[in-house]
This record gives structure tokens, C-alpha cells and sequence, in this order.
């Protein structure tokens, strides 16, 4: 089985507060560079579960882009299909307050659209080997309609992954040919045009629950922070899933590991709600430190009855 990640990345610059942080004022801090993107990021989750992923993205020529290359190729990503291009990476720009929440951000997307090159040229070598493709829903529309148009060729399972939900909300359509949307309970506001920040899990449930079937959504899922998650599906199926109760010294990345355990799992034949699980354990394992991916787990720790290959 194969895991197919398509989209970009980028370089996360972080600025943490040493006191207690003030947002109309001066704060000392120190400052941080880190890989990044939400793609890179869930491929490099998934490799770090030993499950050998693929990537297709876009790097620069900058000493970070061959750094960003170099590193997904010593967790054994598949980088033979990155490109590098100018200004092929994005920057996030983040502050953080003392709870290790984002206070404020600004990010400068990069230019993606070489990928559609890179899919005319070798998609159908690319899909006839994938179990499962992680798509990027806010790439340029070209991409992600080349994407579809494989993945119905090949008979391919496709997981969306959200970037810049302003984008992908547009694009409501495109989300109905998904195995699986995830998203989290602001982003699924912004879908369903509603303020969903007060409901309880079995009350987001529910909603989910209804907004699936008449938007015709085939299975969903929305995280809800520490209030767990909860999923929906078309055939009527439901539930909640409670969060891993851990201390919190920074969240990004947590979606993203969230994303990737949940389909590594139903990548590997796991129902939903033990999809869940194992993303959630992802996430806990982002959240307890200041780095933006999961530490390194055997397949076999999460449920998943794989042997990594060498």
C-alpha cells in the first residue's frame, strides 16, 4: 500500500513570548524556523509512522528548500516526484501567547501550479501504484481537477486536506468527491454557514450528521480542540470521540497529525471512529511539544498491522 500527498510547502517562522504575552505591545521572545505547510507536514506524520509515503510538492533553491528536501528524504518520503522551482514554498508568519495558541499570523502562498505539469507527465505512473491520495482542496483549481480525474481513472480513495479554508468553501462541489473531509469546527462554520463555537460534541454531531447527507458529503469529520471530535457519514453512521487529555505547549500541527493518522488508518482498513483514535493520538504527541509533526511510532503501536520496510 502507498500514501500519496499532494501539496505545498512551506518555511513556519514562530515567535514565542518569554512573559506573559501582550498583544498591542512589545513582547521579548525568541524566534524559531521550522518546516512547514500543511501538506509537508502530513506527509512527514505519516512517514514517521514508517509507512513509507509519497510526496508531490514544490520546493525553492534557497538553503531551506534543499533542507526541507533533504530531511522528508531521511524519513523516507518519496521526493522523486518534488520539484524545485522559484518561490515554491510558502512562509507562515506566527506569534504566540503563553497558552500556545496562535495570537495572530500572516502567510504568503506559494505558486503551485507547476503541479499540473508534474500530473500530466506522470499522474497515471503516480496513482497506479497509490492505496490512497491526501489532497491539498485550496491548490489551484487545475490541479485539483487533474487530481480528480486520476483518482476516478484509477479507482483511487481521496482524502481532503485543508490549507486556506476562505478557498476551499468556494469550492463545495469539489468536496463532494472525497472519501473523507476533515476539518475543524470554525473551518466547518465557515462550510455550513453557521457558528457552531458553543455546541457540545453530541450537539456538533448531530448537525454534522444532517449537513452530510443534504450536502452530499460522503463521510466527514470535525475536530473540536479539546472537546475531542466528532464524524458523520452518509449512510447514517455517527459519533463522538473524546480528545487524549495532555498539556499543551503548542498546537500547530496537530490537525495535520490528526489528518494523517486518520488516513493512514482508513488507508490500512481501519473503520472510522479507529481512525480517529489513532489520529487523536497523533495530535496529543504534537500538542506536549514545540514541534509541528509526531515523533516516530511503529504502525503496530497505533493498530495498524503493517512491517515497515526498509
Amino acid at each position: 500500500m502507498s500514501i500519496v500527498v499532494i501539496g505545498t510547502a512551506f518555511v513556519d517562522i514562530k515567535g514565542f513570548p518569554e512573559e506573559q504575552y501582550i498583544p498591542d505591545g512589545r513582547n521579548a521572545g525568541r524566534v524559531e524556523y521550522i518546516h512547514g505547510g500543511v501538506a509537508r507536514n502530513v506527509v512527514e506524520d505519516i512517514a514517521n509512522i514508517e509507512l513509507r509515503p509519497t510526496y508531490l510538492g514544490i520546493v525553492d533553491e534557497t538553503p531551506m528548500g534543499k533542507d526541507v528536501l533533504e530531511k522528508l528524504r531521511r524519513h523516507k518520503v518519496n521526493v522523486d516526484y518534488i520539484l524545485t522551482r522559484p518561490n515554491g514554498m510558502g512562509i507562515w508568519l506566527a506569534v504566540f501567547d503563553n497558552n500556545g495558541d496562535v495570537a495572530g499570523s500572516i502567510s504568503m502562498r506559494p505558486d503551485a501550479y507547476p503541479l499540473v505539469g508534474l500530473l500530466d507527465e506522470k499522474g497515471d505512473e503516480i496513482f497506479e501504484k497509490a492505496s490512497s491520495v491526501v489532497l491539498q482542496v485550496d491548490l489551484h483549481k487545475d490541479i485539483v481537477k487533474k487530481v480528480f480525474e486520476l483518482a476516478e481513472k484509477h479507482h483511487t480513495k481521496l482524502y481532503a486536506l485543508v490549507s486556506n479554508m476562505n478557498i476551499a468553501v468556494q469550492r463545495r462541489d469539489f468536496i463532494q468527491k472525497f472519501d473523507c473531509f476533515i476539518c475543524n469546527q470554525l473551518e466547518a462554520g465557515q462550510l455550513f454557514l453557521d457558528d457552531y463555537s458553543e455546541k457540545t460534541p453530541q450537539e456538533m454531531c448531530d448537525i454534522l450528521a444532517d449537513k452530510v447527507v443534504h450536502a452530499n458529503i460522503p463521510s466527514m469529520i470535525v475536530t473540536m480542540g479539546a472537546k475531542g471530535a466528532v464524524y458523520a457519514d452518509m449512510s447514517g453512521a455517527k459519533g463522538v470521540c473524546a480528545a487524549r487529555n495532555v498539556q499543551v505547549k503548542d498546537t500547530t500541527g496537530a490537525g495535520d497529525a490528526f489528518c494523517a493518522g486518520v488516513v493512514a488508518g482508513l488507508t490500512y482498513g481501519k473503520s472510522l471512529p479507529d481512525a480517529i483514535e489513532i489520529g487523536s493520538t497523533l495530535a496529543a504527541s504534537v500538542i506536549t511539544s514545540q514541534e509541528n509533526v509526531c515523533p516516530r511510532f511503529l504502525p503496530r503501536e497505533l493498530g495498524i498491522d503493517v512491517i515497515p520496510e526498509d
